[in-house]
C-alpha cells in the first residue's frame, strides 16, 4: 500500500539529506515533487494543491533549528500534513447507553462490503462484545449465503429473512434484543451504480434501525471514483466513517488520501488481506509514518500481543538481550510470527527496511524449508549449534531435504544475530529491585519497542536477521533461507 508515493517521499527526503539550510528555491523544487508524487497517487486535485501550499509556507517559514536538518525539517511538515490528510486521529468507537449498538454498512456492489461486515463483527468480538450480523442484503444472490459462511468462521450469528429488506433490519434488531447481543451489524443491497432506488432503500433502513455509525465500505483500488462514491452516498446518509477494502492491493493510495478531505469523515477501518483478520483500525500517524519510511512499531506489537503467549514472549526477550537465544527460541518465534500475517508485511511496519526487503514475497513453502532445517536438528543442536560439524551438517541436510550450504548459511547468520543481540542487550537491559546491575524481567512491549527503536534505520526483528545486523549487505552471512 503507499508504494509509489512512499518511494518518491522517501526519494525526495533523502536527497535533501546534507544540505545545512534550504533556499526557497530549495522548497519550490521539493514542492514541484511532492506535488508531483500526490497526483501520481491519484489524489484529488484540489487536494493537492491545498496541502502543497500548506508544506510550502511551513517549510519557508520554519526557523533553523539545532536539532533537525532541513531533510528532518521537511519530513516533520509532510508527515503532519500527511497525518491530516489521513483524517488526524484515529476515529474512537463509543457504544450505546443502551445496547445493542447499531452499525450500518453500505456501499456498492463488489466492494467487500459483505466481507468487510464479517471482519468489523470478528473485529467488536476481539473487543469483548457479542455481535450479531443482519443479512439485509437481499437484492444480490447469495449474499446471505456468504455473509453466513463468513460469520460461521467467527462463531458470529446471522440474522435474515426473505422479502422487504427493511422489514428484515427492523427484525434483526428485536432479535438481538431478544438474544441479548450489544452490536447489530446491518449489511445492505449495493448495485453496480449509484441509482436512487438503491439510495432510498439504504436510507429507509437508516431511518428504520437509527444506527450509531454508518460505516461506507470503499474499494481502494478504484482510486478517485471511491472518493465521488463516498461523496455521493454521504450526502443521503451523513456517513461516519469509511471502510477501505483491498488497501494491500492499493500501490498509489489516492482514494485515503482524499477521501477526509472531500467528505470531512475519517477512515474509520481499513482491510489489509482477503482473510478474515486482516482488518485493523486505521490509525493516520501510523500509516503516514509507513509512508514516510519511518515503520509502525505500534501496530507490530499490537499484533505481536494478540498471538504471542505473555510468558514465553517475555523469557524469548530476555534470553534474546542475554544472547542466551537457540534455534529452539527461533522455531517457536517463527511459528508464532507466522500467526501475525505475512512476514513481508511485518517487515513493511520495521522501521528503515529497504524497500526490496519490504516487498519481498515470503511464503509459507519458504518457511518451512528453515522450519524444516531446525526440525532436522537435535535438541542439543538446536541449543549449541556451535557442535553441528561436517557430519552433522550432512546429516541435517539430508533430513530437511536441503544443501549442506543452506545448513552453513542458516548458522552462520544465527551466530552473527546471537553475537548482535548480545551487543544489543548490554544497552537496553533493564535494572531490576535485586540490586545495582542486576537485571530486571523485561516486558514483551517494552523489549519489542526498544529493539525497534534501537534498529530504527536498519530494519531487523526478533528471530530475523535484517539490514543494518547479519544479512546486510558487506555484513556477515546473508538473508535466511526463505529469504532466498
Amino acid at each position: 500500500m503507499f508504494d509509489s508515493l512512499g518511494d518518491r517521499l522517501q526519494g525526495i527526503v533523502k536527497r535533501l539529506k546534507g544540505k545545512g539550510r534550504l533556499t526557497e528555491a530549495d522548497v519550490d523544487e521539493v514542492m514541484g515533487e511532492i506535488r508531483t508524487a500526490l497526483l501520481e497517487a491519484d489524489v484529488n486535485i484540489g487536494v493537492v494543491r491545498d496541502v502543497v501550499a500548506r508544506i510550502r509556507e511551513q517549510a519557508i517559514g520554519a526557523t533553523v533549528s539545532e536539532a533537525l536538518d532541513p531533510s528532518q525539517q521537511i519530513v516533520k511538515i509532510v508527515n503532519a500534513e500527511l497525518v491530516a490528510m489521513l483524517g488526524g486521529e484515529t476515529l474512537k468507537i463509543t457504544y450505546a447507553s443502551q445496547p445493542p449498538t447499531v452499525v450500518l454498512m453500505a456501499g456498492l456492489q463488489g466492494s467487500g462490503k459483505t466481507t468487510s461486515a464479517a471482519k468489523l463483527a470478528r473485529w467488536f468480538k476481539s473487543q469483548g462484545r457479542q455481535p450479531l450480523l443482519v443479512g439485509a442484503d437481499l437484492q444480490r444472490p447469495a449474499a446471505v449465503e456468504q455473509l453466513r459462511t463468513l460469520a460461521n468462521q467467527i462463531s458470529v450469528p446471522v440474522f435474515s429473512e426473505p422479502g422487504d429488506p427493511v422489514a428484515t433490519a427492523r427484525r434483526g434488531l428485536d432479535e438481538a434484543k431478544r438474544l441479548g447481543k450489544d452490536v447489530v451489524i446491518v449489511d445492505t443491497a449495493g448495485r453496480l451504480a449509484i441509482d436512487e432506488e438503491m439510495m432510498r432503500q439504504v436510507a429507509d433502513i437508516s431511518s428504520t434501525v437509527k444506527p450509531n455509525y454508518t460505516f461506507l465500505v470503499v474499494d481502494a483500488m478504484t482510486g478517485q471514483d471511491a472518493v465521488s462514491v463516498a461523496d455521493a452516498f454521504h450526502q443521503r446518509l451523513s456517513i461516519d466513517g469509511v471502510i477501505l477494502s483491498k488497501l494491500d492491493g492499493d500501490a498509489r493510495g489516492g482514494a485515503a488520501l482524499s477521501v477526509k478531505t472531500v467528505i470531512g469523515r475519517p477512515i474509520a477501518f481499513a482491510a489489509t488481506g482477503e482473510k478474515i483478520d486482516a482488518f485493523e483500525q486505521f490509525h493516520p500517524d501510523r500509516m503516514a509514518g509507513r509512508i514516510l519510511g519511518m515503520g509502525d512499531m505500534l501496530t507490530l506489537i499490537e499484533q505481536a500481543e494478540k498471538v504471542f503467549e505473555q510468558d514465553k514472549a517475555e523469557e524469548a526477550a530476555q534470553r534474546m538481550l542475554e544472547g542466551q537465544f537457540t534455534l529452539e527460541d527461533f522455531l517457536e518465534q517463527l511459528q508464532q510470527l507466522k500467526k501475525m500475517g505475512p512476514l513481508s508485511g511485518i517487515m513493511g511496519m520495521l522501521p528503515g527496511m529497504p524497500k526490496e526487503m519490504k516487498n519481498a514475497q515470503i511464503g509459507d513453502d519458504q518457511v518451512k524449508v528453515t522450519e524444516a532445517i531446525i526440525r532436522s536438528m537435535t535438541l542439543e543442536e538446536r541449543r549449541d549449534p556451535s557442535i553441528i560439524n561436517g557430519s552433522r551438517r550432512t546429516r541435517i541436510a539430508k533430513g530437511s531435504g536441503t544443501q549442506v550450504a543452506d545448513i552453513n548459511r542458516l548458522v552462520k547468520q544465527f551466530t552473527e544475530m546471537q553475537k548482535m543481540m548480545k551487543r544489543m542487550g548490554g544497552l537496553a537491559k533493564p535494572q531490576g529491585k535485586g540490586g545495582k546491575g542486576k537485571p530486571g524481567k523485561i516486558n514483551k512491549r517494552q523489549a519489542m519497542q526498544q529493539l525497534g527503536d534501537m534498529m530504527g534505520g536498519q530494519g531487523g526483528f526478533p528471530g530475523f536477521p535484517g539490514p543494518g545486523g547479519p544479512g546486510a549487505p558487506g555484513a556477515p552471512g546473508g538473508m535466511p533461507p526463505f529469504f532466498k
